[in-house]
């Protein structure tokens, strides 16, 4: 079973180089963030026609998540993350596939910090803790752009991002705090050594100069991290014409 996670930076915009990339691998189950859309403007007819069902949870013009079943419909489970009602921005939203709960995320960016974004941010990741310690005994995974360089590793010069919100102490610590619970982090598993990105600006040829970060993660529950077998990033597609700034990360699990 491949599931994966992509950030399509506007689904309107990148329609037609996401069902390229879904024609080509045939995913069965793919998170998508930052659609930028409102709720009746996501390409449903497209996604079908494509071969895929899908729940999604849109905002006009920023943010939005969805998740993609190929031939079934996720059955939603959750939508909005918990603990804060007043929180109307679309970055949570969850589905049963195939016995497996999906968790499909995307964390706010933080910036700048300090202030009033990065105290959200932080917040939004404290109630993320509380939720995801209750879908452990499950076999789960957390999927998305967590807006979230985890360590020295996953970043082109770190020594330039140490006060950017995706990196500063609070926000890798908090991301620390939640692999403690018994998640795994799939991709890093699977390339323990290795400098690879998942994210490259579109500003200063930073594709080309492999000047990226590493945010968009796939975090296994306890029961699902012995069935991993692959963890890749697609990383072609980012130097597609028209692309995202962020390319397709994916998991192959043995189930």
């Amino acid at each position: 079973m491949r599931i994966a996670t992509f950030n399509v930076n506007g689904i309107g915009a990148r329609l037609p180089a996401l069902l390229q990339w879904l024609e080509e691998t045939q995913p069965d189950v793919v998170c998508l963030q930052e659609l930028k859309a409102p709720q009746e403007k996501f390409p449903i007819d497209a996604i079908q026609a494509a071969g895929y069902q899908a729940i999604w949870h849109g905002q006009k013009n920023w943010n939005g998540v969805a998740i993609l079943a190929r031939g079934q419909l996720p059955i939603e489970t959750g939508r909005g993350l918990p603990g804060d009602p007043d929180d109307s921005q679309s970055r949570y939203i969850e589905a049963m596939v195939s016995g497996i709960l999906i968790g499909g995320l995307y964390l706010p960016n933080g910036n700048p910090a300090p202030g009033p974004k990065f105290d959200y941010k932080l917040k939004w990741f404290e109630r993320l803790i509380i939720h995801t310690e209750k879908l452990l005994d499950s076999p789960a995974i957390l999927a998305g752009d967590f807006n979230v360089i985890p360590s020295e590793l996953d970043v082109y010069k770190p020594e330039r991002w140490l006060d950017d919100a995706l990196f500063r102490p609070e926000v890798r610590d908090a991301y620390h705090r939640l692999l403690a619970q018994g998640w795994t982090d799939a991709l890093r598993t699977m390339h323990p050594d290795e400098k690879i990105y998942t994210f490259w600006d579109y500003f200063r040829n930073a594709y080309g100069r492999d000047a990226g970060l590493r945010i968009d993660h796939l975090l296994l529950s306890p029961s699902l991290a012995p069935t991993l077998t692959k963890a890749e990033v697609d990383r072609h597609v980012r130097g597609r014409e028209k692309p995202s700034d962020h390319a397709p990360v994916w998991v192959e699990l043995d189930v």
